[in-house]
């Protein structure tokens, strides 16, 4: 399944986002690659899956979970973050968000 577009096609998506999205909605997320490839690295992963939410202030958020090859989201058997940090799967959330925390100008954020 293709998910690659052309960088004319993401300057656009991202020009109506920006000019349509509600203030309590970021222009993006950014996540740190050690988080991500933790993620990845889930046994049985074959999907990044992309939920949002809304924290309490109303603020949406990107929720990223691991998926397995039949779709089924691969989720941590506690709730308890130290069961979970060295050997089960993981949940991201609280990127960088911008604003406040924005990336140098480039085609897809000015």
């Amino acid at each position: 399944m293709p998910h690659e577009i052309t960088l004319a096609t993401a300057i656009a998506m991202t020009t109506r986002y920006r000019s349509q999205h509600p203030d309590s909605y970021p222009i993006c997320e950014t996540f740190d690659i050690s988080a991500v490839q933790k993620l990845l690295a889930t046994p049985g992963a074959a999907f990044l899956r992309i939920y949002y939410g809304l924290k309490e202030d109303g603020k949406m958020d990107a929720i990223l979970v691991a998926a397995d090859s039949d779709n089924k989201d691969i989720l941590p058997a506690s709730e308890d973050p130290l069961i979970n940090a060295d050997s089960g799967p993981v949940i991201l959330q609280d990127g960088f968000r911008c604003p406040p925390a924005c990336p140098p100008p480039s085609p897809l954020n000015k």
